[in-house]
């Protein structure tokens, strides 16, 4: 068993809580993923803000794909 199992393994025998603390210190470890260069991250918290506090704002997945099959036929 490598390394890794072993630890898996351990880890996976914690009390909930305690996996819950233990991931975050993983996560806190690792470098981060998303750099917000073009504020692309930033925008998509404020329109999920905004669609929160405003439903209508929003469309369904049908409404979504019903626009792009429009677009591609025309």
């Amino acid at each position: 068993m490598t390394t890794l199992d072993s630890v898996e393994k351990l880890a996976l025998e914690l009390p909930e809580s305690q996996r819950a603390e233990l991931a975050l210190h993983m996560l806190h470890s690792l470098p981060p993923l998303f750099l917000d260069e073009d504020e692309g991250i930033s925008e998509a918290v404020k329109r999920d803000l905004e669609m929160e506090t405003n439903p209508g704002l929003s469309m369904t997945l049908e409404q979504m794909d019903q626009q792009i099959s429009a677009r591609r036929t025309r």
